[in-house]
């Protein structure tokens, strides 16, 4: 990966459950152009990129750091 900046940093279950998604999605929009969120995981976070691929189609990038099996580490860039 290239030099990112890094705007927002979430680990995702420090968030209670059923705001998650939402709130990994209100970070992300509150983004500009060209910045990143990092997101830290204790499991791979797919069903999320799936989301991300149905309601934010083609506004974003997402780019793995790490892949487990204890961490997944993804930077996700708003285009």
């Amino acid at each position: 990966m290239s030099e990112k900046q890094i705007a927002v940093r979430l680990h995702a279950p420090d968030i209670e459950p059923r705001i998650r998604h939402p709130k990994i999605f209100e970070a992300f929009d509150g983004l500009a152009s060209g910045e990143y969120l990092e997101l830290t995981n204790d499991h791979d976070p797919k069903p999320l990129q799936y989301q991300f691929m149905m309601e934010r189609e083609g506004t974003f990038t997402w780019e793995y750091l790490e892949n487990g099996p204890d961490l997944w580490r993804v930077v996700i860039g708003k285009k």
